[in-house]
């Protein structure tokens, strides 16, 4: 591998950031390719397909043979809320490779003893958000139904551009914070972007159906998601 693109490479890892080390097979070199970065043709669809599924391996374009190395970040899953729907989703989060963090200033919620094992922090979203910002790999769901908690936490998602943003709610609820977050001035690109009333629509009614719903929405998402998808200002 050429050290420049090594010391770029670990660059972008460290930042979190998606890219995929192209290596020519038949001449040995090597260019890092960043998620977002245009590439042109059948090379620029096989590298989208790759940052989609996350999957290294070979391809052939044009009769030469590329190797495809793909470095995603770990996907994180930001819950908003120590509740019951939480409680279900922290061990199925954990089983699909999410690094699952819970945020909850309700210190009557959010206990160890209700969320053995789990990154939870009993304190504002403001506040935990700003020693752990979210990115691009982050999803986040807002599960509180309070609009103290849960609204600085949808702005952050915004503004970080989170693959995934859902908030629980019906929608006559998800009609009020339409109208909170716009007198507050976010856009309303930005605002369609939430997942609301949150998950897959499968009929969920107990918190556990919920909580499939919401991981099932969340893995659609991550899957789904391409270069230039996310890129909305709040």
């Amino acid at each position: 591998m050429d050290p420049l693109s090594l010391k770029k490479l670990n660059a972008l890892r460290r930042e979190r950031r998606a890219a995929i080390l192209l290596t020519d097979l038949e001449d040995g070199r090597d260019r890092v390719i960043r998620e977002g970065d245009m590439v042109a043709g059948a090379l620029g669809e096989a590298v989208a397909r790759a940052f989609r599924s996350g999957k290294s391996g070979v391809v052939e374009i044009d009769g030469r043979n590329f190797f495809l190395n793909v470095h995603l970040p770990e996907p994180r899953l930001v819950v908003i809320g120590a509740v019951h729907i939480s409680q279900a989703l922290a061990p199925m989060a954990k089983i699909a490779g999410f690094d699952l963090t819970i945020i909850d200033p309700r210190t009557a919620f959010a206990t160890p003893e209700r969320f053995p094992g789990v990154a939870l922090h009993a304190e504002w979203p403001d506040e935990a958000l700003a020693r752990q910002p979210l990115d691009a790999y982050t999803a986040l769901a807002a599960l509180t139904h309070d609009p103290k908690i849960d609204d600085p936490a949808l702005r952050a998602a915004f503004e970080a551009e989170c693959f995934y943003i859902g908030a629980l709610g019906s929608r006559k609820t998800h009609a009020k914070r339409i109208d909170r977050l716009t007198e507050a001035g976010v856009s309303p690109a930005a605002l369609e972007r939430i997942d609301a009333p949150i998950g897959l629509d499968i009929g969920a009614a107990t918190p556990a159906e919920i909580a499939v719903a919401v991981l099932g929405a969340v893995i659609a998402a991550l899957r789904s998601r391409g270069p230039g998808d996310r890129s909305v200002s709040a």
